[in-house]
């Protein structure tokens, strides 16, 4: 176990007290007062619990995610096994460290923008820097920097989050001038910052995205060059919820399942 007046140093050092984190123990050791080592290092142990929560609050409040899509709302039993496991390592924030994206498929609400915002949230409460954000939303903002000529800036605020999550990427069909400023997002990121991303269309598709076939291929190939692939091949989770609050009505006994009225009556009565 390490010893108190080391833990009182190492943690002086952290906040960036230098000459407190050399001087304090050898200065109460010479003054005969080492009983005070743990009393110390308790109070320094709440400092830093303390910066770190004021840390994270400032995080969350930067990461612009949905508060309420977490781990502890994810309906996992929904997903595929694999999926889980990966989600569960991809929460761990081991996938920052080499800039790894996270690409997410599948049809609409099958649970695709809760379980990375979930992973998103898992990431800000360890400390790390999350940016949320509709890529329609994150595309206009860049394209607006761009008319404004300061996208180089816009771009190094964006470098400061070690993650961005892209929501729905390929929703809405690009112009050729956002497609462009989509593209040099992904190529400033590559190999040096992560991004997760959400999209309804397979990488066939994605021409829809970039109009442009070699910028199809160039996007794709520097997303998935260090990328885990989620495929969330389930149902909608509203077309299931709908189905199990709204059972089908039996057929009436006797007769060929139809319209209820006769044709003539329901011109009437319309």
């Amino acid at each position: 176990m390490t010893a108190p007046s080391t833990q009182v140093t190492t943690l002086l050092t952290q906040f960036g007290l230098t000459t407190a984190a050399e001087e304090l123990v050898p200065r109460l050791t010479q003054a005969g007062h080492p009983e005070a080592m743990p009393v110390l290092l308790e109070v320094f142990e709440a400092e830093a619990e303390a910066r770190r929560q004021r840390r994270i609050a400032r995080l969350r409040r930067g990461a612009r995610l949905p508060p309420g899509k977490t781990f502890a709302t994810l309906d996992t039993g929904r997903l595929p096994a694999p999926v889980v496991q990966q989600l569960e390592t991809l929460a761990t924030g081991a996938f920052l460290e080499t800039a790894t994206n996270v690409l997410a498929f599948g049809l609409p609400g099958v649970g695709k923008s809760h379980a990375l915002c979930a992973v998103g949230h898992a990431l800000v409460e360890a400390g790390h820097s999350v940016l949320c954000a509709p890529a329609y939303a994150l595309v206009q903002e860049l394209l607006g920097a761009k008319r404004d000529l300061d996208l180089p800036r816009a771009l190094r605020k964006l470098d400061l989050f070690e993650v961005i999550l892209l929501d729905d990427l390929g929703y809405v069909q690009q112009s050729p001038d956002e497609a462009e400023v989509l593209f040099t997002l992904l190529a400033e990121r590559y190999e040096r910052r992560s991004v997760m991303v959400t999209s309804n269309l397979v990488f066939s598709q994605w021409d829809r995205i970039f109009r442009d076939q070699m910028a199809t291929a160039a996007a794709i190939d520097r997303l998935v060059h260090h990328a885990v692939v989620l495929e969330f091949d389930v149902t909608s989770y509203r077309t299931d919820r709908s189905r199990r609050k709204s059972p089908p009505a039996p057929a009436p006994r006797g007769r060929t399942p139809g319209p209820l009225l006769p044709r003539a009556r329901r011109r009437s009565t319309s």
